[in-house]
């Protein structure tokens, strides 16, 4: 009994770890995104087009 449940909280652990990875992953691009934005702006602003 211990067995089964020791290898259903690995299994448990290891989906959420996964999840996670592809959290961040998520956030990062979307982080990537808004500097491309904001170096866009001051780029466009440095050229008097604010």
């Amino acid at each position: 009994m211990k067995r089964i449940f020791s290898v259903l909280l690995l299994a448990l652990c290891t989906a959420g770890s996964l999840t996670a990875c592809n959290t961040v992953a998520g956030a990062g691009k979307d982080m990537q995104g808004a500097g491309e934005a904001v170096h866009d702006t001051a780029q466009d602003c440095k050229n008097g087009k604010c």
